[in-house]
């Protein structure tokens, strides 16, 4: 079978805001603006998308499994009733203290999604907005995008000391992202999504 080529996502900071405490709920879920319309986009473009997202919340106690998958499955039928598509989602539970080879900028979480859904990362785009997503994306030769929703100025330079690599796009949010793609890069080759 042919890997294809996919957008893989950030979850924190790039569908939704990411503000000083941690998610715990869908009541704490708010949409980046802009994000439901750019995934709709790249969707009828036909691009397969995916999320690979950190959620060290739950080593922490903050919040169960069972609570994320509620917020995710939210997530998912509020992006389908905009016109949107996820047609996966990739989280490690874990914190830096449990060394695992998921929680990026290990690579892990994007070298299952590869194996588990068929995708040529070499030729797919990850958007992140922390260092950690770029370095991730990098080390398996995704092209990177580095998004600064609604970053402060102090944590936008608190994120580029930390880079290690140098993203291949710096943008404002996915909208600009998906735009770049979209422009540059066309539509997927496996043509228009299914409804």
């Amino acid at each position: 079978m042919r890997s294809k080529r996919a957008v893989l996502l950030d979850r924190d900071g790039v569908i939704n805001i990411d503000g000083p405490g941690y998610v715990t709920s869908w009541d704490e879920f708010q949409f980046c603006p802009g994000a439901l319309e750019a995934i709709r986009e790249l969707t009828e473009a036909g691009w397969e998308i995916y999320v690979i997202t950190n959620q060290s919340g739950i080593a922490k106690g903050l919040y169960s499994k069972q609570r994320l998958t509620d917020i995710h499955w939210r997530m998912l039928v509020e992006i389908r009733r905009a016109g949107g598509r996820l047609l996966g989602i990739q989280y490690c539970p874990h914190t830096d203290e449990a060394n695992c080879m998921c929680r990026k900028p290990r690579p892990g979480m994007l070298l299952k999604a590869a194996a588990k859904w068929g995708l040529d990362l070499r030729r797919s785009y990850l958007i992140g907005d922390s260092a950690r997503d770029i370095q991730a994306g990098a080390a398996v030769g995704c092209t990177t995008f580095w998004v600064q929703t609604h970053c402060t100025d102090e944590r936008t330079q608190n994120q580029r000391e930390k880079m290690i690599t140098v993203p291949d796009y710096e943008v404002e949010d996915l909208v600009e992202a998906a735009g770049i793609i979209l422009a540059d890069f066309g539509p997927s080759p496996a043509g228009v999504a299914a409804s």
